[in-house]
């Protein structure tokens, strides 16, 4: 790719290609329901003033009015096809339960009880997740793409045709793993299968191993099939490469030990239905094959004519018919229940779509990025920090385990498990109350202030001081910060007149090697040109479980792993077995080489053993940037032309008084009192402990400062210290830049990669 097309940030190259995320529904969406006029008049009673006489009743009568009218925009939102499919696709039962009543319901003639104001925010809380939530699922949050071009002044946008240029339907993994079990329980199949031994499980001859027990002696049959447990051949072929040995009650017993699994096991994979297929096409038996298939082909064939659906009714029927197929075949729910132990992706499928408009970004915002430099300069500190912390330790352990000879890394792993969980987890927690601390000694910001500015030039010798130090392992070596644009419009954005707006800087980690940005990219191929530019030669990845509650899901899973690349189970193989360069933890020894600790592959590939740590590490690490320690208040924070901390307020909700007034025209008015007390703007996105996500809140609009008080409600009987956090929103809905072909404005944010160049 042309150097010139690849801009560096001091030490950080910025990929060519990032993603432009942001909802499929305009941004001014919600103001649809803040009634004109309505806070002007709330304004005009003071705290003071008693909310009675006929003033009051007359601004009582207003708001009355307004809430039939909100009432109405609210039902024809909810009319509107696109919303109901995104209905369909997020949450089906809401459009039978919530809706359909709220639809027969007539605002003009039938009293506002309980029951359709509940309706009313349903459908409230929704809209503005589908208008100002820059999320990336459907056609509500397709994801957009951009390039560097010097040829463009600041952002341009080239709308293309319609919303979507692409979309496709995807399984969930659990979903093609249901079917992979009913599968598994036909004995007739378990000869088709090909066992495999356990990653942590040491096998020298005879001898068979489990970190943390003694070793166990097998019998040389045992042993014999032990050996060729490797994923690849079939309990059939075991069985006659082994001529008088039982090789099934064999294979039962070692996995009674727990040494071997001997099930389908289908890779963790954007498109585990393919790898199914192709197990399945390996059954010699064309009974069992023919009836393999048939049983993928009826979900495959629901998958399809879900992706063909062009409208709500199609869309709610496809799916009906395929969950009503897969219960039947599988006899599992089709939908997982949402708890604390469920990964995302509860339904069957997930659909993602690429937007049609791209996005291209010149010289101005090259040098509105500039600030972005310190600040990751000064991440590199925490991953580097945290690494120094968790190397202290491991080798500590590697010196006491390799006492009794060589130290497989299996035995490694897990001997270091205490650390990962334990002193590296409060390590974080500390690096990132430090990084705060030394941040808040570079702004020196004064007691109370809402606003500082401070330039570049003039706190980068003092970031150097409190900052030295980069890296940590391979994957610390990428950054992928969210940018936003705030700017009066395209026209605006593309003359280079903007405000850039840093949302989350995320550590040690390109989060665009995720299967939801991949697989929506025009062409991959490009990405992984990307990533042999950052990387010539091979990494050690470690493989990881398929799901986790806090952040797996098929949807996450890293994609961009090359031919090259090893992979190394720890304690889940969920690669293909047959991949080259997959390796078994237990196959493979670390060692020390002068102060450092390496990982020997069998192949004799060497790689940083903490490299083998960096998924928990990364997890660890990628949420630590924050500029400014926790307060009650703390500042918007300008570097240059880059906002990189938002005004944020921490507030009591038991404090919030106007939350537990039923009346709807007091609450409006105490809310606006209350706001301007806390001198709040008007849009805010909230962030509470009693909510699943943050949710934008706008206090012109009554039926928004409803929802806002019934969460404050909730979180105010979990006890009196029950606090919530208020971040302006910034940009705001009228500062949108993003249009479509029809000219319609939507929130947005750029999501970039960065690589550290600087050698270790």
């Amino acid at each position: 790719m042309p150097e010139d097309l690849v801009p560096f940030l001091g030490r950080w190259r910025l990929w060519n290609q990032f993603a432009l995320r942001g909802p499929g529904f305009p941004a001014d969406g919600v103001l649809r329901l803040a009634p004109p006029g309505l806070a002007e008049a709330a304004d005009k009673f003071d705290p003071d003033t008693p909310l009675s006489g006929p003033d009051w009743e007359a601004f009582a009568g207003e708001l009355g009015a307004a809430a039939v009218e909100t009432a109405h925009a609210l039902q024809d939102i909810a009319r509107t096809p696109a919303f109901r499919q995104a209905l369909a696709w997020q949450n089906r039962p809401v459009l039978t339960t919530g809706i359909a009543p709220f639809l027969r319901w007539n605002p003009d003639t039938d009293a506002r009880s309980s029951m359709p104001r509940q309706r009313e925010e349903l459908v409230a809380h929704y809209w503005q997740r589908f208008c100002v939530k820059n999320d990336t699922i459907g056609f509500f949050g397709p994801v957009g793409w951009g390039r560097w071009d010097p040829a463009a002044s600041g952002a341009q946008v080239d709308p293309g045709t319609g919303l979507t240029a692409d979309s496709a339907v995807y399984w969930a993994s659990w979903g093609i793993d249901a079917l992979a079990r009913i599968l598994d329980a036909d004995p007739a199949v378990r000869g088709w299968i090909a066992p495999r031994r356990v990653p942590f499980v040491v096998v020298h001859g005879a001898e068979v191993r489990v970190p943390g027990r003694r070793p166990t002696t097998v019998s040389a049959a045992a042993a014999a099939v032990l050996a060729r447990c490797d994923g690849v051949r079939k309990a059939r072929d075991i069985a006659a490469d082994l001529p008088g040995i039982d090789v099934d009650a064999t294979l039962h017993d070692l996995v009674a030990r727990r040494w071997v699994t001997w099930r389908v096991e289908v890779p963790a994979d954007t498109h585990p239905e393919r790898a199914l297929r192709s197990w399945l096409l390996t059954i010699g038996e064309p009974g069992l094959r023919r009836r393999g298939l048939a049983a993928l082909d009826l979900l495959e064939a629901g998958k399809t004519k879900v992706a063909a659906a062009t409208d709500e009714d199609e869309l709610l029927t496809a799916l009906a018919e395929l969950e009503r197929d897969f219960t039947g075949l599988t006899d599992t729910a089709a939908v997982r229940e949402k708890s604390a132990s469920t990964a995302p992706c509860r339904a069957l499928v997930y659909s993602d779509t690429r937007r049609s408009a791209t996005a291209r970004l010149g010289p101005a915002v090259v040098e509105a990025l500039a600030p972005l430099r310190i600040l990751m300069d000064s991440a590199g500190w925490l991953t580097s920090q945290l690494a120094a912390t968790v190397q202290a330790e491991i080798r500590g352990i590697h010196r006491r385990l390799a006492a009794d000879g060589p130290v497989d890394l299996a035995s490694f792993w897990f001997a270091c498990l205490p650390v990962l969980h334990g002193t590296a987890r409060t390590t974080a927690g500390e690096l990132q109350r430090e990084f705060a601390a030394r941040w808040q000694r570079i702004l020196t910001v004064p007691e109370g202030a809402r606003r500082v500015s401070r330039h570049v030039a003039d706190i980068e010798g003092a970031v150097r001081q409190e900052f030295d130090g980069g890296g940590g392992w391979t994957a610390a070596r990428y950054l992928s910060p969210d940018i936003m644009i705030a700017a009066d419009g395209p026209e605006a954005a593309a003359r280079g007149d903007l405000t850039l707006v840093l949302g989350e800087l995320h550590l040690a980690a390109n989060t665009l090697g995720a299967s939801l940005f991949t697989h929506q990219h025009p062409d991959i191929d490009e990405l992984f040109a990307h990533t042999d530019l950052d990387h010539p030669g091979p990494r050690l990845l470690p493989l990881i479980p398929k799901e986790h509650r806090a952040r797996l899901s098929a949807r996450v899973r890293q994609t961009l792993i090359r031919p090259q690349d090893y992979q190394v189970a720890l304690s889940d193989f969920t690669a293909d077995p047959a991949r080259p360069r997959a390796v078994r933890s237990a196959d493979a020894l670390v060692e020390e080489r002068g102060d450092d600790l390496v990982v020997r592959l069998p192949d004799g590939a060497l790689f940083p053993a903490v490299d083998v740590f960096s998924h928990v590490l990364t997890t660890l690490s990628m949420d630590l940037f924050r500029l400014l320690p926790p307060a009650a208040h703390t500042p918007r924070v300008t570097l240059d032309r880059m906002v990189v901390a938002r005004e944020t307020w921490q507030l009591l909700a038991a404090d919030a008084a106007f939350a537990d007034d039923k009346d709807e025209a007091r609450r409006f008015v105490r809310a606006r009192q209350w706001r301007a007390r806390h001198a709040l703007p008007r849009y805010v996105f909230v962030v509470s402990p009693t909510e699943s996500r943050p949710f934008y809140v706008d206090f012109d609009s009554p039926v928004y400062v409803t929802i806002l008080a019934k969460a404050l409600r909730r979180l105010a009987r979990k006890g009196p210290n029950g606090t919530a956090t208020f971040t302006e929103m910034l940009p705001t809905p009228e500062q949108t830049w993003l249009t479509d072909d029809e000219g319609r404005r939507y929130t947005s944010e750029l999501r970039f990669v960065a690589f550290d160049t600087q050698e270790e």
